[in-house]
């Protein structure tokens, strides 16, 4: 099986919806996805993911099933370095990385601040709804791996977001999601690809092929939007710093 994540186009989250930007990144997107034989589609309920799914959907005469654990993955906790609340994965690396739980699949939600912001108690949601999807394509939950109780080539595609998105590639490939949330970048509309490695039969294991591609993008000569990033140098002007 193949799983096709992929990240809203530039967002304009004022509205919920795309920029002007967003909705030429998810025009090139549907060209890409339309040639492809796709099993399901699943979307966020949210409308910067509805809004760039809408656009293939539309052109492969196919609708979506709306999935509300694909939503952005948003807990609110109190950064160390903030008064106010913040978004689960958004830490300055000097304080994250100081702890080295974080680094850890099973230890990675043991701090007081994710305790507080209840965070663990949504990731199981999130990763319990994924399973059960994945359960119904025929690959079922069994440690880290995956009984592949229906063995398939079939391809399905996730619309959502980058957190949620490294939610569900740290659960699939036993990595904390404050690695993911902090080590990856994936720019609006970039795909990742993770399929099903089955070297015995009825077991499975996902790895993944690519993450962040955006070839559809360089292909029309289109720059990727830089909302998915903060300042490359702290001198840069222009570029997000929090």
């Amino acid at each position: 099986m193949k799983i096709l994540l992929i990240r809203h186009g530039d967002p304009d989250y004022t509205i919920d919806s795309l920029t002007r930007k967003g909705w030429k990144e998810a025009e090139y997107l549907s060209e890409r996805l339309e040639k492809l034989d796709v099993k399901e589609f699943y979307v966020s309920p949210l409308g910067r993911a509805k809004d760039t799914a809408s656009l293939t959907l539309k052109k492969m005469n196919r609708t979506a099933i709306e999935c509300p654990w694909l939503q952005e993955f948003a807990p609110r906790i109190m950064r160390p370095d903030k008064k106010e609340e913040s978004i689960t994965w958004d830490w300055l690396p000097q304080d994250w990385t100081a702890q080295e739980n974080f680094y850890r699949y099973d230890k990675w939600f043991e701090s007081d601040i994710l305790a507080e912001g209840k965070v663990k108690e949504e990731y199981d949601r999130v990763v319990e709804s994924f399973d059960k999807l994945l359960e119904t394509h025929g690959y079922v939950r069994k440690g880290h791996l995956y009984e592949a109780k229906k063995p398939n080539n079939d391809t399905i595609v996730l619309f959502c977001h980058f957190g949620v998105g490294c939610v569900l590639l740290g659960h699939l490939l036993g990595i904390s999601p404050m690695v993911l949330w902090h080590g990856l970048c994936a720019a609006p509309t970039s795909v990742a690809t993770i399929v099903t490695e089955e070297r015995r039969k009825g077991i499975a294991y996902f790895r993944m092929s690519a993450y962040g591609d955006i070839s559809h993008l360089y292909a029309k000569d289109e720059e990727p939007a830089f909302a998915a990033r903060f300042c490359e140098c702290f001198d840069n002007e222009g570029e997000r710093r929090d």
